[in-house]
C-alpha cells in the first residue's frame, strides 16, 4: 500500500501506521466514541493492522484518525473517524476527508461507504459523499451475540 504524507504548517496526515499513537486511539474509540464504546484494545489493534489508517499530527502529537477497509479495486468503508477535542474547529476534519478520497489506491471504486450518526454535512461536502440510492438493497449481518 502507497504511503502518503501531507503538510500544512505545523499539522500532517499520513498513512505510516508506525506513527500511529494506538494508546491515544484505543482511549479515544473505546471511551469517547459513540459507536466503539468498551472495544478492546486487542481489537483496535487488529483494525489498525488490517486497514489503510490516516493519522493526523500536530508535530508528533497524534491530533486525529480516521481507517479505511478496502480491496482498492471496488470497495471501501470509512470509519473510526475522529479528530481529538483540543485540535477541533481548525479545519483538520475537512483536511483529513479530502486526504482519504484523494489517496490513490481509493480511485475508481465501485462504492465507498460510511456510517455517520451526525455529520453528514462534512461527508458530503469535502468527500463527495451521499445518501445510498437503494438502501432497500442493502443487507447486513450482525454479530451472533447481537441476534433477537
Amino acid at each position: 500500500m502507497q504511503t502518503i504524507e501531507y503538510q500544512r504548517g505545523s499539522f500532517s496526515i499520513s498513512t505510516h501506521k508506525s506513527k500511529l499513537n494506538v494508546d491515544v486511539i484505543h482511549e479515544y474509540l473505546s471511551q469517547r466514541s459513540y459507536w466503539a464504546q468498551g472495544r478492546p484494545r486487542a481489537l483496535v489493534e487488529k483494525t489498525i493492522q488490517n486497514s489503510l489508517c490516516f493519522g493526523v499530527y500536530r508535530d508528533d502529537q497524534q491530533a486525529g484518525f480516521a481507517r479505511v477497509v478496502s480491496d482498492c479495486a471496488t470497495f471501501a468503508w470509512l470509519c473510526d473517524v475522529f479528530i481529538l477535542e483540543p485540535f477541533r474547529g481548525l479545519g483538520l476534519g475537512k483536511w483529513l476527508i479530502e486526504s482519504v478520497v484523494a489517496h490513490p489506491e481509493l480511485q475508481g471504486l465501485k462504492i465507498f461507504l460510511l456510517v455517520t450518526q451526525d455529520a453528514q454535512e462534512l461527508y458530503s461536502n469535502y468527500g463527495g459523499f451521499i445518501p445510498l440510492t437503494e438502501p432497500e438493497h442493502w443487507m447486513a449481518r450482525p454479530r451472533m451475540d447481537q441476534r433477537a
